[in-house]
């Protein structure tokens, strides 16, 4: 093998290598933020205040598919609680995909149902999430809620 195929090879992998280490970080930090999300499925449905302010950042706000937004931690997680009473039923989150525009912020897009009972059909919307890498781990900053328009 000649010296100029060596050196191509050993530039090859320098500029692969942070490459790999990209990705695999993201895959990891993908699966942080969609647990991220999964906890906060968990706590919305046991209606725990305590247990949802510590899944958001300090300023964290809220756009609700009504259209009202729910601006900073204590007006959220008293809007979630009073949602949550007023419209009954299983939620369930399924996230679809998660990316990262930024070194440290993610965007993670999931499918929103809240069940159904008796005469109420199921409730399918979308919910973005941005979420923040903290040094506590990944935190909610802000959601939105979308109702898609009837077609």
């Amino acid at each position: 093998m000649t010296a100029r195929i060596r050196f191509g090879i050993v530039g090859l992998a320098l500029f692969l290598t942070p490459a790999a280490e990209l990705l695999a970080a993201d895959a990891d930090d993908s699966e942080a933020v969609r647990g991220l999300v999964a906890r906060y499925a968990a706590a919305r449905e046991s209606r725990d205040a305590s247990e949802i302010r510590k899944l958001f950042t300090l300023d964290a706000d809220q756009l609700v598919s009504s259209g009202v937004w729910r601006r900073g931690l204590d007006v959220l997680v008293e809007g979630m609680l009073g949602s949550s009473s007023r419209n009954p039923g299983q939620r369930t989150l399924t996230v679809e995909s998660v990316r990262f525009p930024a070194e440290g912020v993610a965007i993670a897009d999931a499918r929103y149902v809240i069940k159904g009972s008796g005469d109420r059909p199921d409730r399918k919307m979308w919910s973005t999430f941005v979420c923040l890498l903290t040094d506590a781990g990944w935190r909610i900053s802000a959601i939105r809620n979308m109702l898609p328009a009837p077609r």
